[in-house]
């Protein structure tokens, strides 16, 4: 088929890197059990959401945001702990977190070093900011950091960013904290400690910032169930975060947004009861998964989803099988070496996760 003239344009003007990227996709999940996305499976009960709604009755959409959201950030300085000599940075997610990171620190002569597998924007977001990245495998067996490879690869291409994922996505668990924090002794550009799912985890780094100035820490929310309003935010010395504040674009958390995520932190209680429950249940999920013969091994987790291998050669089948029940997870086979035969499931409600036990069983005995 001949070229169109769009087509020529994007030849001749887009960036070589960008042009061999894949965009990330995400798979339509209309009609199904949705556990393959991290999310929290429970809304808010009625009255909650009544309330909500009236949070936002005279919200003015007609004017811009706050375009420091002042607000937020006071509530959520109270919230999640963050240290008086810290400051911290908002985003829409996540993603355009390190979207940030990568524009101020970006370059073609600059490197982003982070194990794998791992979170798959770390990569994307490196390429098509102009920087180089490096990727340092897990141990195979139970995917924690390989420190020799590290102290090599950080002392050969003096990363200016090191991901950190704590706990580690997409395989559950958190790495050993003093080997995190030789990490940061040796780091010559800045860590980013990415805490997306420390409410599940029980452990964070945030209390090291004020005395660690090459530490960046980022949340997000979505995970406690507040995926739909995408907020993230870094947590930083302020030199960082002034720097930082430089490139991000005014008014990125709308008005709806930030009204909503205060609203949600003043019933912050109802959050924790919901977290503390998907805890309970990845412990039950897990050991179910162990007793499964399509399962070969489930690793523990430490975050709200559990990684576990197939029998050789039939994670693809058990995945389409699944979505034929109606049930949606995450194949992990062929993303990455360390997860062949791999799938991932989002720990859902009580019954949400007896649906897909029920459904691998009968995979498995097929």
């Amino acid at each position: 088929m001949p070229s169109t003239e769009a087509d020529a344009l994007i030849r001749a003007l887009v960036r070589p890197a960008v042009q061999e990227m894949r965009a990330y996709h995400v798979p339509p999940a209309r009609g199904l059990i949705k556990l393959d996305a991290m999310e929290n499976p429970y809304s808010w009960p009625q009255a909650v959401r009544e309330q909500w709604l009236g949070a936002l009755r005279d919200a003015e959409i007609n004017r811009y945001p706050d375009p420091q959201a002042a607000d937020l950030k006071a509530a959520l300085r109270r919230s999640q702990a963050i240290p008086d000599a810290a400051d911290l940075l908002l985003g829409n997610g996540s993603d355009e977190l390190i979207q940030l990171l990568g524009m101020a620190l970006g370059g073609e002569s600059r490197t982003v070093l982070s194990p794998g597998p791992g979170f798959a924007m770390y990569r994307l977001i490196a390429g098509f900011t102009g920087m180089e990245f490096v990727e340092v495998p897990l141990r195979g067996e139970d995917f924690a950091l390989d420190m020799p490879a590290m102290r090599r690869a950080i002392a050969e291409c003096r990363p200016a960013i090191i991901y950190l994922a704590y706990p580690n996505n997409p395989t559950g668990n958190a790495f050993d904290a003093e080997q995190v924090r030789e990490i940061l002794d040796l780091a010559p550009g800045v860590v980013v400690l990415d805490e997306a799912y420390h409410a599940f985890c029980g452990e964070s780094f945030i209390d090291l910032v004020p005395d660690r100035p090459q530490l960046l820490v980022m949340r997000t929310l979505s995970k406690m169930g507040l995926a739909g309003l995408r907020l993230g935010f870094l947590v930083a010395q302020p030199a960082w975060i002034r720097e930082l504040e430089k490139c991000r674009l005014p008014y990125n958390i709308n008005t709806l947004t930030q009204r909503s995520t205060l609203f949600a932190l003043e019933h912050e209680t109802l959050l924790e009861e919901q977290t503390a429950r998907i805890r309970a249940d990845r412990e039950l999920l897990l050991e179910q998964l162990q007793r499964l013969p399509a399962v070969v091994k489930a690793w523990p987790s430490r975050a709200n989803f559990i990684t576990f291998r197939s029998r050789s050669g039939s994670a693809a089948t058990i995945h389409a099988r699944l979505r034929e029940s109606g049930i949606l997870i995450k194949c992990l086979d062929g993303s990455h070496p360390l997860l062949h035969d791999c799938l991932r499931v989002t720990v859902g409600s009580t019954g949400e996760n007896r649906a897909f036990v029920d459904a691998l069983a009968a995979v498995g005995e097929g």
